[in-house]
C-alpha cells in the first residue's frame, strides 16, 4: 500500500478536525437568530452580518421604550429575548425549521396565546407549540419556567405582608411600559386576594405539619396572645446552637385544655425529641403547664414567665403598693440561691395577704416554677433570655405589624393564615438568642436534671 493511502492516527485526527467532525459543538443562543454553533465555519461567516442587523434592531426598540423609563425598555427587550429562548427550545426538540428530518421525534404545531409572569403580573405572549410524532404535547422547559406562577404568588404575598392592600396592588407595581401593562392580568383586587388566600392557606398547612425531627430543641417558648380580637397560642423553639424557629400556632385560650393539648402534642408528634430533656418557658396558663407535663412528662422542665407573674400580681394592687412589691420580686429573680429567693417571695405573699389576698394567691401560684432556670444555674445574658416569654412575644409583635392594615377580618382560618405567614416572615429577621454561647452548659444541666430519678436530689452546675 502506498504512503498516499496510509493514514496515521495523527493524520486522521487532523482530517477530522478540519472537517468539523469528532468535536464538541460550542452552542449558544443569539437573540433574533436562535441556537448556533460558534465554531461551525458555515455559521461564523454569516453571523457577524446577521447579528449586526439584530443588534441594531434591538437598540432601536430599546430607544423607543426609553421614554417610558429604563425598566420598561428593559422589559420590552426581555420579552423579545424570552421569545428567542422558546424558539431555540423548539429547534432543539423539533429540529431546524424547514428542514426535513425523517427521524425526528417531534414537530412544530403553530402558536397559541399564553401568559408569563413578569413584574408581579401575568403578561400575554404567543407560545410556540410542539407535538410528538406519536402524539401528545411536548412541554418546553423554557416556557414552563417563564410561565410559573410561583414567582407571581411569592411577590403578591410579600407585598401583602409588607402592608399593601389588595386594592392598591396594581398601582404599586413597577412600570413595565404601556404596551405590556395593557396585556397584563392577575392584578385585580379579587385576583390578588384569591392568590393570597390560597398561598397563605398552603403555608399554614405546611407550617403546622412540617417535621421537627431535623433539629435538637433545647428551649421551647409558648405564649398566648390577642390577635385581631381572638386569642391565639404560639410556640417558638430554640435549637442547641441558639437558632430561633417558629413551631406552631393555634386559635384558642391558654386556659382551653383541648386547644393547648393539641398544640403541645402536635410538637411531639411532629418529631420534637425530648431524649435529653427540654426547657419549656410558658406564659403561666394552668392548662398549658398541665399539657406540657402530660405530653412530655419528666423530660420537660417548666419555667414560668417572670414578667407575666409581675403583671398578674401588680394588676391586683393599687398604684401606691405596686412599686415596692415589684422591687422585691425583681430582687428575688436576681438571687442565685433559688431556695432563699423562693422563701423571700413566700414571705412577701404573707405581707400581701393584709393588702389584697388575691395578689398573695397570684404570687404563690406556681412559685417553684419561677426559679427553674435559677436551679439550672443559668446566669448572665442567657438568664435574661429564658426567664420570660419575651422571645416569642417579639415574634408576635412582628406578626401584628404585618397585619396592621387588615381592616375586615373574616371568620374561618383568616387569623391563623395571617399569624402563620407572619411567623414565617418574622423568622427571616431572627438572630440567635442572646447568650447562645452558654447553651452547651444549659443543655448539660437540662440533661442532668431530667435524667435523675424522682427520689434523687437535683443538683446541677452553673450554666455560666
Amino acid at each position: 500500500m502506498s504512503a498516499s493511502h496510509t493514514a496515521t492516527p495523527a493524520t486522521r485526527k487532523t482530517r477530522a478536525s478540519k472537517s468539523g467532525q469528532g468535536r464538541k459543538p460550542r452552542l449558544t443562543i443569539v437573540p433574533g437568530i436562535g441556537l448556533v454553533d460558534l465554531d461551525d465555519p458555515r455559521v461564523a461567516g454569516r453571523l457577524a452580518e446577521r447579528l449586526a442587523g439584530k443588534v441594531g434592531d434591538q437598540l432601536v426598540l430599546f430607544a423607543q421604550h426609553m421614554q417610558e423609563g429604563l425598566l420598561a425598555a428593559s422589559v420590552a427587550i426581555g420579552l423579545d429575548v424570552m421569545a428567542e429562548f422558546m424558539e431555540a427550545d423548539v429547534t432543539e426538540v423539533a429540529g431546524p425549521k424547514g428542514r426535513h428530518n425523517p427521524s425526528r421525534a417531534a414537530y412544530r404545531h403553530g402558536h397559541e396565546d399564553a401568559g408569563v409572569t413578569l413584574g408581579g403580573r401575568r403578561v400575554a405572549v404567543s407560545r410556540p407549540r410542539v407535538r410528538g410524532v406519536e402524539g401528545g404535547e411536548v412541554h418546553l422547559e423554557s416556557y414552563d419556567t417563564f410561565a410559573s406562577t410561583d414567582l407571581l404568588t411569592a411577590q403578591m404575598v410579600a407585598a401583602m405582608m409588607a402592608g399593601l392592600s389588595t386594592r392598591r396592588y396594581e398601582a404599586a407595581l413597577e412600570p413595565v411600559g404601556t404596551e405590556v401593562a395593557a396585556k397584563a392580568s392577575s392584578t385585580s383586587r379579587s385576583s390578588v386576594s384569591r392568590r393570597f388566600v390560597a398561598a397563605t392557606a398552603e403555608r399554614l398547612g405546611e407550617f403546622r405539619s412540617r417535621r421537627l425531627d431535623n433539629a435538637k430543641w433545647l428551649v421551647i417558648f409558648v405564649d398566648g396572645f390577642d390577635f385581631a380580637g381572638h386569642t391565639m397560642v404560639g410556640a417558638l423553639g430554640v435549637t442547641t446552637d441558639g437558632t430561633k424557629v417558629p413551631l406552631g400556632v393555634v386559635e384558642g385560650s391558654t386556659e382551653n385544655k383541648v386547644v393547648v393539648r393539641g398544640l403541645v402534642s402536635g410538637l411531639r408528634d411532629r418529631g420534637v425529641d425530648d431524649t435529653n430533656g427540654i426547657l419549656f418557658v410558658l406564659d403561666g396558663g394552668k392548662a398549658l403547664t398541665r399539657a406540657v407535663k402530660d405530653v412530655f412528662g419528666d423530660k420537660a422542665l417548666i419555667q414560668r414567665c417572670r414578667l407575666h407573674k409581675e403583671r398578674n400580681v401588680a394588676d391586683y394592687l393599687p398604684e401606691t403598693e405596686r412599686l415596692w412589691v415589684l422591687r422585691k420580686m425583681r430582687q428575688a429573680w436576681k438571687n442565685p440561691d433559688a431556695d432563699e429567693a423562693e422563701r423571700g417571695l413566700r414571705e412577701l405573699a404573707a405581707q400581701l395577704e393584709k393588702i389584697n389576698p388575691d395578689a398573695a394567691g397570684s404570687l404563690r401560684e406556681g412559685l417553684a416554677e419561677m426559679f427553674t432556670v435559677t436551679r439550672l444555674g443559668v446566669r448572665g445574658t442567657l438568664l435574661a433570655t429564658v426567664m420570660s416569654t419575651n422571645p416569642v412575644e417579639s415574634m408576635i409583635e412582628i406578626v401584628r405589624a404585618h397585619s396592621r392594615n387588615v381592616k375586615n377580618w373574616q371568620p374561618g382560618d383568616m387569623r391563623l393564615r395571617w399569624a402563620a405567614a407572619g411567623m414565617l416572615e418574622a423568622a427571616k429577621q431572627f438572630r440567635r438568642v442572646k447568650g447562645y454561647s452558654q447553651l452547651p452548659q444549659l443543655a448539660s444541666a437540662i440533661k442532668n436534671a431530667t435524667s435523675k430519678s424522682e427520689d434523687e436530689a437535683v443538683s446541677v452546675p452553673p450554666a455560666a
